[in-house]
């Protein structure tokens, strides 16, 4: 039954009262009033980021006229100023901090700092699992009879002699049988040509990196490294009997450990330089973020992150005002005008049904979002599904699958780095091959490289993949596909830039009666693009407003003028917020080289027996793309087109049973959880954990037999 105008009128007022106003008079248009963490912030400090026209001085005379003490320019930020407030018995609030100053006009905009929660891509423990302790073996990795086999054959054909290279999978062709599909991610033939990453430079966003261990100190980069946190040039990890700060050297080492000289691994990009932020050992906020993803612009090539918001399915979260503008500039200006390129893990939430889709990092048109694969070429349980992921790296899986081997803490080695932490890195490393191949690549030519080459067949066996309105697969998963680091680069040597971008934008004219929906309704908005410059599209943003008293409950679809119909937005049952969504960007890259002008259609719904109900709109359509086609669209056909048609009964792990074409893609059971402080955790105990819930978790779907 349909609720009175009048209530949804009393509904729309509550909803956008319980917002903070006093935030918007001095942002600017865009999600930040809601979705840029203050909403589940609990630190608000006493320092102000201020943007003051005229130089230093004005902004300390500024500073000094309202009683604040001038803390300096921001690093890498012009015209951006520190201000702190005085600590007095009678202090402003922050809303008297915010009139006063929005009333001076010299204060184009000012925002109060606070501590964002931000979470390294480990997958997460399920913490209501029983967790057993158990002896290490063979570090972390017990090997069956085939895997003993298999590096029995690699020592008569070594190509390293680093005592984990045999160990490294997904670096070589590790099969024993040539008709049993490719394991790997395809970079050897990479090195016989002679690329390995030679002259690129890349960034390691995270907690650190121990620059002088023995497999990296060779490849360190001491010049594009700083630490945010202490504000110095050393972004060596700070040691705790935790090792709780050795995810970063860990993704360092996947990209650049040196090789051939006996210690741990070899790095996808072993001829490459790394450097690293340390900004995630400490207090995060936003100019802490905009510092590192703007730090050495002007030096880096590639900035890899495997962390971000909370993956805990319903925190709706994106980059602050700092961290986009340090994105624009670094894609803008960047090596040299060709663009900084940004990797980003796509999250590690699959068993709190979270949506990649709710993470403004990993889904902005700036990033390369990057998914994950287990060795045996499935979705992993922790993995996260949403329309903006644009690839997939291989990573940790089931109980039996190998790890990732890597560096560590101590001048230490690992066999089991795990999660879209690790995945994320070694895309970078591949993208560091193509860029020594190909100096001359955009922040946008590698992105199209990814979508023109990464493989299907590998990850074939996943049912759910769909072909988009020009013949590209494409999975809520694993993006375009496995990433092939051969194709990849050889496609690079021959490449021609593509066309400048062209961006189009187009406002939803809603109906009054599709203005409201309650529970168990659907509400079908037409967009009809008539004028639009973009005849190829590359990325879409669908930047909508809804106001709703559950915002877990929304399920958001997107239908193209050529029948691409994609989840943006899949419900997440843990997601109670009542804040809605407020000029959230829902990204997707699934229509790429899709014509843009035709009836494009938004389908919203909540499909729950629940008592919910709320207000639609305004509602935009953002297209990105080239009005002339790119030129690997004429001249070549696709790598992953493949015979790989067939589809066969499985019981697959993200499926829960028999692949039907014609079913909605599965959403993977909810699960009890709690909060988890995971950064605080023991890597030890992690470890441990992860072994016993994988072996639980996939002795549910794992069927003993396969039927064809």
């Amino acid at each position: 039954m349909r609720f009175s105008v009048l209530f949804f009128f009393s509904l729309y007022v509550s909803l956008v009262v319980s917002w903070d106003p006093s935030v918007v008079k001095l942002g600017r248009p865009g999600y930040h009033d809601v979705h840029s963490g203050r909403e589940y912030a609990k630190d608000f400090s006493n320092d102000w980021t201020v943007e003051v026209d005229g130089g230093d001085e004005v902004a300390q005379l500024v500073a000094l006229q309202l009683g604040y003490e001038y803390g300096g320019p921001i690093q890498g930020f012009p015209n951006m100023y520190a201000f702190h407030a005085y600590e007095r018995k009678q202090r402003r609030t922050p809303n008297q901090h915010i009139h006063t100053l929005h009333q001076d006009r010299r204060i184009r905009w000012a925002e109060q700092l606070f501590t964002k929660n931000r979470v390294k891509r480990y997958p997460f423990p399920h913490s209501d699992d029983t967790l057993h302790r158990v002896k290490r073996i063979d570090n972390f990795t017990r090997d069956t009879e085939k895997s003993k086999d298999v590096r029995y054959l690699q020592r008569q054909h070594r190509l390293f002699n680093d005592e984990l290279w045999e160990y490294e999978w997904y670096l070589q062709d590790t099969r024993t049988d040539p008709y049993l599909p490719r394991l790997d991610l395809n970079v050897l033939p990479v090195y016989a040509l002679g690329y390995n990453g030679q002259g690129v430079r890349v960034s390691i966003l995270d907690d650190g990196v121990e620059h002088n261990h023995t497999d990296l100190h060779e490849n360190y980069d001491p010049e594009i490294s700083w630490d945010c946190n202490e504000g110095d040039s050393d972004p060596f990890p700070r040691y705790d009997e935790k090792n709780s700060n050795s995810h970063g050297t860990r993704c360092a080492g996947e990209i650049a450990m040196t090789a051939n000289n006996g210690k741990c691994g070899v790095g996808v990009a072993w001829g490459a330089k790394v450097g690293g932020v340390r900004m995630l050992d400490g207090r995060i906020t936003d100019r802490i973020e905009g510092e590192a993803i703007g730090y050495a612009w002007d030096k880096v090539d590639i900035y890899s992150a495997s962390w971000g918001p909370n993956d805990d399915g319903k925190t709706v979260e994106g980059p602050g005002r700092l961290a986009v503008e340090a994105f624009r500039r670094g894609v803008d200006k960047g090596r040299g005008g060709k663009g900084s390129i940004y990797v980003w893990a796509n999250g590690n939430g699959g068993s709190h049904d979270d949506n990649c889709n709710c993470d403004g990092y990993s889904s902005s048109i700036y990033t390369i979002s990057i998914g994950s694969a287990s060795q045996q070429g499935l979705f992993p349980w922790y993995g996260e599904i949403c329309a903006s992921t644009l690839a997939t790296a291989y990573s940790s899986g089931a109980y039996k699958d190998q790890k990732i081997a890597t560096t560590d803490t101590n001048d230490s080695c690992t066999l089991g780095h795990t999660g879209t932490s690790a995945a994320a890195p070694l895309a970078a490393g591949i993208i560091a091959l193509a860029l020594h191949a190909n100096p001359n690549l955009t922040w946008r030519d590698v992105q199209h490289l990814i979508v023109w080459t990464s493989e299907y067949a590998p990850l074939s066996e996943n049912p759910g993949w769909q072909i988009n309105g020009i013949g590209l697969r494409f999975d809520l998963r694993f993006g375009f596909g496995l990433l092939n680091a051969e194709a990849l680069v050889t496609a690079a040597l021959n490449w021609t830039t593509v066309p400048e971008k062209q961006t189009c934008r187009i406002d939803a004219s809603l109906a009054k009666e599709k203005e409201f929906m309650s529970s168990g309704e659907t509400v079908d908005i037409a967009i009809n693009v008539r004028d639009c410059a973009v005849n190829y599209i590359e990325h879409v943003e669908l930047v909508t407003t809804v106001q709703y008293t559950r915002r877990g409950a929304l399920e958001i679809y997107l239908v193209s003028p050529q029948g691409t119909k994609i989840q943006l937005l899949s419900a997440r049952s843990r997601d109670t917020s009542t804040a809605g969504l407020v000029n959230w960007p829902l990204t997707s890259v699934a229509t790429w080289g899709e014509q843009s002008r035709g009836l494009w259609n938004v389908i919203i719904q909540d499909t729950t027996n629940e008592s919910n109900a709320g207000k639609i709109g305004p509602i935009e359509l953002v297209i990105h793309g080239t009005v002339e086609m790119p030129a690997h669209m004429k001249n070549s056909p696709r790598h992953k087109y493949d015979s790989y048609e067939k589809q066969e009964q499985f019981y697959y792990l993200d499926s829960g049973g028999p692949y039907n074409e014609n079913a909605a893609l599965f959403i993977p059971e909810q699960h009890s959880t709690q909060e988890v402080a995971f950064n605080n955790m023991d890597t030890v105990i992690l470890d441990e954990m992860e072994k016993e819930l994988l072996r639980n978790h996939h002795s549910k779907y794992y069927a003993s037999s396969v039927e064809v």
